[in-house]
């Protein structure tokens, strides 16, 4: 995979990081342990699916700019590695150029 790709990638899952930093902030103040369907940050441009997880795990998920929330079965290993799964979700950390496109794109930077 070359790298202008990789960034591309990188970039189109940050549009879906910022979707659910949307998301997260429409929850009331005392939900942060109520489950909540977040969009899949996965590099897959048709991905419609929803992850559900509690605002307070996607807020310890998103402490580190290279963590992304996707659906088991939408790692994509030429770009990341898997950090954590669970049987609903997969946290998976960006590697190489999509690393640096995500650390670049963070809106919390």
């Amino acid at each position: 995979m070359t790298n202008e790709i990789e960034r591309r990638l990188a970039a189109n899952e940050a549009v879906f990081r910022e979707v659910n930093e949307a998301i997260e902030r429409g929850h009331w103040p005392g939900e942060e342990d109520a489950r909540g369907a977040f969009r899949c940050e996965c590099a897959r441009l048709d991905c419609s699916k929803l992850v559900s997880l509690t605002p307070r795990k996607y807020e310890h998920i998103r402490s580190n700019s290279r963590h992304f929330v996707v659906r088991p079965g939408h790692e994509n290993a030429e770009l990341e590695t898997v950090v954590e799964r669970t049987a609903d979700y997969v946290v998976v950390e960006k590697l190489g150029d999509a690393a640096r496109e995500a650390e670049a794109t963070d809106p919390r930077s």
